[in-house]
């Protein structure tokens, strides 16, 4: 397996992505019941992706912080990342919830950011680093 510095760029993104996801699992777990009205998205719902997120946050915080990396990790959380924002997409397009336009507004907000975390982690591993021993 080989190990490679991250490049500060890589390491933002990580920690970025951190913190935003950290953030809205929180509000949504949270905040859930107050939400569910303006969003129309169900309260259920919300605190189950806020507690799927919980994981993710520590693991993406986690390898924010170490000093060498394998890319194995790394393209995970960028297929994570990927995959978070087409279903967030494939929710709306599914007509398994009736969200409001905030709702919709919501959905598709998260899934911008987070698709473009997905790119920006993409970008930071293909950008060349030393390879360690």
């Amino acid at each position: 397996m080989s190990h490679f510095r991250p490049s500060s760029f890589l390491r933002r993104s990580l920690i970025l992505d951190a913190v935003a996801s950290g953030a809205t699992g929180a509000l949504m777990l949270a905040g859930a019941g107050l939400l569910e009205g303006w969003l129309g998205l169900p309260a259920a719902l919300m605190r189950a992706a806020g507690l799927v997120l919980v994981p993710y946050v520590a693991f993406v915080g986690y390898l924010a912080t170490r000093d060498t990396l394998t890319p194995a990790p790394v393209w995970t959380v960028i297929a994570a990342n990927a995959l978070w924002a087409v279903a967030s997409v494939g929710l709306l397009l599914s007509g398994w919830i009736a969200p409001t336009w905030l709702g919709y507004a919501f959905v598709l907000a998260q899934a911008a950011v987070v698709a473009a975390f997905g790119e920006l982690q993409y970008v930071g591993m293909r950008r060349p680093a030393p390879a360690l021993a």
